[in-house]
This record gives C-alpha cells, sequence and structure tokens, in this order.
C-alpha cells in the first residue's frame, strides 16, 4: 500500500542518513552521557542539523520524535494526520535515546507502546503505515477503513469469514449465510469486542 501510495503521489518519502550530518571525519551522531551510566546518547548538533534539512523542503513539517513516553499512537492520531495535508518529520532514535535539549525542536513525542525497542525505525515505519492507509485513494475500496478496529475509537472489529463455509469441520456462522443484512449488522455489532 505504502508502494502504491507514492506510486500515485498520494504520499512522498524521503529517508534522511543522521551520519550525512555527523560531526567529525567520522561522521560521529552519538556520545557518552554526561552524570556516567551505560550507552550512547544521541548527540544535539547532527539531530537538529538533520531536522532543519528536512524543514527546508517543509517548512510547515510537524516533527514527531520516535521514543518510550506516555503519548501512545492510536488510530485517532492516525486519521487526524490522514485528513490533514501537514508533511512529518518522524525523529527515530537509537542506542540509549537522545540529548533531552532535543524537546525544544520537536512539536511532539511518540510511542507505539509501552516497551523498548533498538531504535525508532520500526515505530516510525508503524505510524507511517498507519496513517497513510486511511488515505482516499489508498485502499481498495471507499469505506476500506471505516469500519475496521478502532475506527471508533476502542473497538475491535467483528470476525469475517470467507470460503470455505467448512473446514475441517469448522463452519461459517450460519447467520453471516442467511442474505439477512438487519440481522448479520446486529450479530456483527454484538461480536465486536
Amino acid at each position: 500500500m505504502l508502494w502504491k501510495a507514492q506510486k500515485d503521489n498520494l504520499v512522498k518519502f524521503e529517508i534522511i542518513n543522521l551520519r550525512d550530518f555527523g560531526i567529525g571525519p567520522r561522521k560521529t551522531v552519538d556520545d557518552t552521557v554526561y552524570g556516567g551510566g551505560d550507552g550512547m546518547l544521541l548527540r544535539i548538533e547532527p539531530l537538529v542539523a538533520a531536522i532543519e534539512h528536512a524543514k527546508k523542503s517543509m517548512p510547515d513539517a510537524r516533527v514527531l520524535l520516535m521514543t518510550p513516553c506516555d503519548n501512545l499512537w492510536s488510530q485517532e492520531q492516525a486519521a487526524n494526520f490522514a485528513q490533514t495535508d501537514n508533511d512529518l518529520i518522524l525523529v527515530c532514535g537509537r542506542y540509549e535515546g537522545f540529548d533531552a535539549r532535543i524537546d525544544q525542536f520537536i512539536d511532539e513525542k511518540i510511542s507505539v507502546g509501552q516497551y523498548v525497542l533498538t531504535g525508532g525505525e520500526l515505530p516510525a515505519m508503524t505510524i507511517v503505515d498507519s496513517i497513510v492507509r486511511l488515505i482516499p485513494g489508498v485502499l481498495g475500496g471507499e469505506t476500506s477503513a471505516e469500519i475496521e478496529s478502532y475506527s471508533d475509537g476502542k473497538n475491535l472489529e467483528y470476525p469475517q469469514y470467507t470460503r470455505p463455509e467448512n473446514f475441517r469441520d469448522l463452519m461459517v456462522p450460519e447467520l453471516l449465510l442467511s442474505g439477512n443484512h438487519a440481522a448479520i449488522a446486529k450479530w456483527r455489532q454484538e461480536h465486536s469486542n
């Protein structure tokens, strides 16, 4: 879907390598943490230089920082971003995280769950996918993204079935084969979590 969206000029992706803004002959992007402790921290200079570089072609872009925080990504947030023409800059972390001064150069911190990954690339891809699939014209049908899990904020979608009707004595519920659309709608509502 992401490839199709880009091919159809519904979105444009650009990957910016933080090392292009690294410091010194080795293009260093990290350093030890003041105050001690394990791990390396991404330095502020390459981070800000990369954001400023991206802002040259997208001056009004919102800058989202992928990091463990209490702002958990949701379907509602994806829908809100999909409905705007705003450009996004997604900043991905590595190592122990970011120099805290990065907060002055971002608009919002985002987490995709209450766990830690080795980098921000997977959360960024998750966020991109969840937004792009909601842009009109990306999915097959006009209402493909309207009736699905979390489309109303919290409910999960009802169980769905396809051919064959009987697979190893596991049957499709007979009501779904009845053609009674009112009864099917009621069944679906009752079976949504």
